[in-house]
């Protein structure tokens, strides 16, 4: 009976995580999906061919706009490198499609806090420069030719299919002319969906991996491990522990935001947790996509470049907001509540929920459903997609 007992309370902190942050992911897919209907896949690949700083703000800007899911996105930016995109681009592409989202800056705002949206949003853009800097100094142009020729070959790795697609509205005219036609919703319906079928695994994943930590693990556990007792040991170490715990997690993308407030819950620092969500693209699954993609010299470098960038940006961000004071001082993420009821929260479920079966169905009636066969597709496969007016 103990067991079955502390299984139902795991359940019930994931349901009610679940039920708190459902409306805001249905709104954040949903403006994504306008993003990606109206920005075309050919415009992003022609203005990538370099690391100059402006083209890394582009290549940050056509990410923040693009996928928020990790596997998608290490897919696509390896698409973009083949096609003639330079590799800096392609990754800072990678950082910001899955770090710079604004369904990640919604969840981090309702779970644990707007600064660490602001934290997010903030550190994205800084360990973008950093990892620019460190493939200056430290990329050979042998490793990256043996990059290249590796990935030209196109060994599949996970959600190739949904990466190869491309769902922008087909019509002419202006943006807001795009947007009003039958094709934009028709687009927008199949984006959406198709990014939901992208992530859930993972959301559901971190949900429930959320819920069992904060459940079972004691807190004496996370106090050793994040030297809660020591605030300035904390604040050095965090940075530190906070990818190598995402890296053995298994989760990513949005996923482990839950997880995130449970650490943050636990002690660690706000570097830490800024580090931790970074992290979500140096998971174990990832890396060994990596070592499909580009070779194992190549994923070995990644990680080292990318841990590093990682917790530099984590303790950078802690050090600017500490120094504006906006780090919070209390530790109330909403974890903990097993209860759901009645209040606006429940309304903007119902309300988002009418939106996302709306969608829902409009995917379904426009061909939508042999799409979700084709997500795993092989790298090379066309897997075009263009919305017709008379659907």
């Amino acid at each position: 009976m103990r067991g079955l007992h502390a299984l139902g309370h795991a359940l019930a902190i994931s349901g009610s995580m679940t039920w708190e942050i459902l409306w805001a992911l249905i709104l954040g897919f949903a403006l994504s999906a306008v993003v990606q209907a109206a920005v075309r896949r050919s415009t992003i690949i022609r203005r990538l061919g370099d690391d100059r700083p402006k083209t890394l703000a582009i290549a940050t800007g056509f990410g923040a706009a693009s996928s928020s899911c990790s596997y998608a996105a290490v897919a696509l930016a390896r698409s973009l490198f083949r096609q003639g995109a330079s590799f800096t681009s392609a990754m800072a592409f990678e950082i910001a499609s899955t770090n710079l989202v604004v369904e990640l800056g919604i969840i981090l705002a309702l779970l644990i806090g707007w600064q660490f949206t602001l934290a997010e949003f903030t550190g994205g853009p800084v360990m973008i420069i950093l990892l620019a800097l460190l493939f200056r100094l430290f990329l050979r142009q042998r490793l990256l030719d043996a990059a290249r020729t590796q990935a030209g070959q196109g060994l599949a790795g996970s959600m190739e299919g949904h990466a190869a697609m491309d769902m922008t509205i087909a019509s002419d005219g202006s943006l807001w002319h795009r947007l009003r036609t039958r094709q934009a919703f028709t687009s927008v319906s199949h984006i959406f969906v198709m990014e939901w079928a992208a992530v859930i695994r993972d959301i559901a994943i971190g949900l429930l991996i959320a819920g069992a930590v904060a459940a079972w693990v004691p807190d004496s556990f996370w106090g050793h491990l994040f030297l809660t007792g020591h605030p300035l040991a904390s604040e050095l170490t965090g940075p530190l522990i906070g990818p190598v715990v995402s890296l053995l997690s298994f989760v990513c993308s949005i996923g482990n935001v839950p997880l995130a407030a449970v650490l943050w819950n636990a002690g660690i620092s706000f570097g830490g947790v800024v580090a931790f969500i970074f992290a979500d693209l140096i998971i174990v699954p990832i890396l060994v996509i990596y070592r499909k993609y580009y070779g194992t010299k190549m994923m070995l470098f990644i990680l080292a470049t990318f841990y590093v960038t990682m917790a530099a940006a984590g303790y950078l961000t802690e050090l600017i907001f500490g120094g504006l004071g906006l780090i919070p001082a209390g530790r109330h993420a909403k974890v903990l509540q097993a209860s759901i009821q009645w209040n606006y929260t429940t309304v903007l479920n119902i309300i988002f929920l009418i939106l996302a079966a709306t969608l829902c169905y409009r995917f379904a009636r426009t061909g939508g459903i042999p799409m979700l066969k084709m997500m795993g597709g092989a790298p090379d496969a066309e897997h075009e997609h263009h919305a017709h007016a008379g659907h």
